[in-house]
């Protein structure tokens, strides 16, 4: 049976837009993007579900913590779980937040770390080979409760696209623009809505279904 991984935040793991922050509420089952992304390519597909709310792609968070560095996170999934057949990689916009003074080009520096572990010789042989899609996240809006973490994150985000799909390029992993296909929601200007996690989980799997 193939496994898919899916590694990213809040919106990997099914956070919906927030109204009050004190509050904590996830999608269920049938409405985050990556388990409709699994029930897309089949019943003969097992999903690994990896999205941590806040997590980066190389920063110590100093308000939520060091776990939220995805460099170590990474490695323990790719070490729980396993043989995968595919992971979808998709971090970047919580590296946009005001307090990492994150240029667009150190946002894809980040995500080319971890697409350097994933496609090492170590962790390619431990699962036998797998294919790496890397998703870029829609940019961010800034609006909502959540607006202040993000001052100057709508330009860092509107500029990632075409240098996540450069470095896709380079490292001969497989590409999604996922603003091309959702936007965020106006709400809080960062999470998906469930129409956004329906539409996303189908592009999802039929970019995993272009790749393998």
């Amino acid at each position: 049976m193939p496994v898919l991984l899916t590694y990213g935040d809040s919106n990997t793991h099914g956070t919906p837009p927030i109204i009050d922050r004190r509050e904590y509420r996830r999608f269920g089952p049938g409405v985050r993007w990556p388990t409709v992304a699994q029930a897309e390519l089949g019943t003969g597909w097992d999903l690994a579900e990896e999205g941590l709310p806040g997590r980066t792609a190389q920063y110590d968070d100093p308000v939520m913590g060091a776990h939220m560095n995805g460099r170590v996170g990474l490695r323990i999934a790719l070490q729980t779980h396993g043989p995968i057949d595919v992971m979808t990689l998709m971090l970047g916009t919580n590296d946009v937040k005001t307090r990492f003074a994150a240029t667009p080009e150190d946002v894809v520096a980040g995500v080319a770390g971890l697409l350097d572990v994933a496609t090492s010789l170590e962790y390619q042989d431990r699962h036998g080979g797998f294919k790496i899609l890397l998703i870029c996240p829609p940019p961010v809006v800034e609006v909502g409760p959540i607006a202040a973490e993000f001052w100057g994150g709508a330009a860092r985000s509107q500029a990632l696209p075409p240098l996540y799909e450069a470095l896709a390029r380079s490292r001969g992993v497989g590409f999604l623009d996922a603003g091309k296909v959702i936007s965020v929601s106006p709400l809080d200007g960062v999470h998906y809505d469930e129409t956004a996690h329906a539409a996303l989980g189908k592009a999802v799997a039929a970019a995993i279904r272009a790749l393998v």
